[in-house]
């Protein structure tokens, strides 16, 4: 694991964006940075995704990562693109052994022990867990983890200001993903002082834990 993504990591919350118009990156990455939180997961859900993390990489004071790969292709265009660490939904052996070749951290999606353990024999310790709250949330979570005493994870799906305390004081959660920070709408709407808002708010949840 590089010292960049343990710096994510280290924030515990990480903001996990759909970003539909590649000229909201720099606003963005501003409101994140004001609200304390310098890092930003972008899903590959649009087709703006790519430019948006180049748009974000080349800035210097962001760290920011690439979501919902699904793909080599698009794994390789989120590191061409300047991403810093590699998301998935699941666990596709060819994505993740592709983004280690390229020493890139990769957190791919796991639900299930045989997912945990394909993850394991690639050499992975953290890993996501997706989809959190459809899947049981964390009852489901302390109950799957409990044979892998390695492994850490980032709980992404159903998690908001509400339930994320519960998560993060697991020690197993290593952090997790934060959907509610950065909403589609808000964006859109060029709403970013009230993402800043939502980031400040998300940072004194882990300082006051």
């Amino acid at each position: 694991m590089n010292e960049q993504f343990n710096q994510v990591l280290a924030q515990r919350i990480i903001p996990v964006v759909a970003i539909h118009n590649a000229k909201d990156a720099d606003p963005l990455a501003d409101a994140l940075i004001a609200g304390g939180l310098p890092s930003a997961e972008i899903t590959f859900r649009t087709e703006a995704a790519e430019a948006a993390i180049k748009a974000m990489a080349r800035r210097g004071d962001i760290t920011v990562g690439a979501g919902t790969v699904l793909t080599v292709e698009q794994a390789q265009k989120a590191i061409d693109a300047g991403a810093g660490f590699v998301v998935a939904p699941g666990l596709n052996p060819k994505v993740v052994r592709f983004c280690l070749d390229n020493n890139i951290p990769v957190t791919p999606g796991v639900a299930t022990p045989t997912d945990i353990e394909t993850a394991m024999n690639l050499g992975l310790e953290i890993l996501k867990f997706f989809p959190a709250e459809a899947f049981g949330g964390l009852k489901t979570l302390k109950a799957m983890s409990a044979p892998y005493q390695a492994v850490k994870f980032i709980p992404t799906g159903g998690l908001n200001a509400q339930n994320v305390v519960d998560y993060l004081k697991f020690p197993k959660v290593a952090a997790v993903g934060g959907s509610w920070i950065v909403k589609a709408d808000a964006i859109a709407g060029g709403e970013f002082d009230k993402i800043t808002q939502l980031t400040r708010e998300a940072v004194e949840i882990v300082k006051n834990l």
